[in-house]
């Protein structure tokens, strides 16, 4: 899909998220990436494929939560 060059990570490489960022929705939290892969702000993905991705920041505490 991509047509930089050098040619940015594939969607099924471990580095995909290197890949530049071809439309962004900042209110509603995702980027599309030009491999294809839909990154969200809490770190989760959407491959192209399908396949979903966890997201895999920490959690912050808030306030009065139990640690």
């Amino acid at each position: 899909m991509c047509l930089h060059t050098p040619p940015r990570p594939t969607a099924d490489a471990a580095a995909r998220r290197a890949a530049r960022v071809s439309t962004a929705c900042h209110e509603q939290g995702w980027s599309l990436l030009c491999n294809g892969v839909l990154v969200f702000e809490d770190t989760g993905e959407l491959l192209p494929n399908g396949r979903i991705v966890t997201p895999h920041r920490p959690l912050a505490l808030t306030v009065g939560s139990a640690a």
